[in-house]
């Protein structure tokens, strides 16, 4: 034992530590990844299985909402806004945003009064409804069609006012949704204080009457973010 350097001896034996020690880490972090791997399938699959934590937004190019202006007593005339956006939550939260100046009307020179003379589009660009639905009306089995009820309020040309209707929501696919109206809804331009730009509307095209009472309806589709 006095041939051999103790200092030696010290020095010799981290090398066989070391291997095991690596050895250890090595084995820790592999099992570490493995049950990180199984939390995230986990997690993915509890997301994939709850389309509720899914969040819809509107589908503009295969939504219409349309409104109806009647004149002299009984001429009606069907028009629509081009331009829409919205979004349900997955509490049911509701908000669709109207670009009131894509109203199309199908005549030109009448789209720019109404931009111009009744919606006033520079001051106020846009109309916005909020509010809920039952938020089981989007766990719908595709192919299924329920009724739902909408309670929110309207944003319009700087007035807001309570707004009901009654819906139809359909599940066309996994992720996309069929939301339309199961009967008109009537808004009083009264409320909204388009009055005057109903009554200028009238008289620059030389009309004994416009109907201040306008039945709008819908059919939005919506895709699960």
């Amino acid at each position: 034992m006095s041939g051999i350097n103790p200092k030696h001896m010290a020095n010799s034996m981290p090398a066989w530590t070391h291997v095991r020690d690596t050895r250890r880490n090595s084995l820790v972090a592999n099992r570490s990844g493995r049950l990180l791997c199984v939390k995230t399938w986990i997690l993915a699959l509890l997301f994939v299985a709850t389309p509720t934590w899914a969040d819809w937004s509107l589908n503009n190019a295969q939504s219409q909402l349309s409104f109806v202006s009647i004149k002299k007593g009984d001429i009606a005339e069907v028009h629509r806004f081009d331009q829409l956006d919205g979004s349900v939550d997955a509490d049911g939260s509701v908000t669709l945003t109207i670009e009131l100046a894509s109203v199309d009307t199908a005549i030109p020179i009448r789209d720019q009064r109404m931009r111009e003379m009744l919606f006033n589009t520079n001051a106020f660009p846009r109309a916005i409804l909020t509010g809920k639905v039952d938020a089981s009306a989007f766990k719908l089995d595709m192919g299924n069609i329920i009724v739902s009820s909408f309670e929110g309020k309207l944003s319009l040309h700087g007035q807001s006012g309570p707004v009901t209707a009654e819906l139809a929501v359909a599940r066309l696919g996994p992720n996309k949704l069929l939301v339309s109206s199961r009967k008109p809804l009537v808004l009083q331009a009264g409320n909204y204080d388009l009055v005057e730009g109903v009554e200028k509307l009238r008289e620059v095209a030389g009309l004994s009457t416009i109907s201040k009472a306008v039945p709008v309806s819908f059919v939005l589709t919506f895709d699960k973010k």
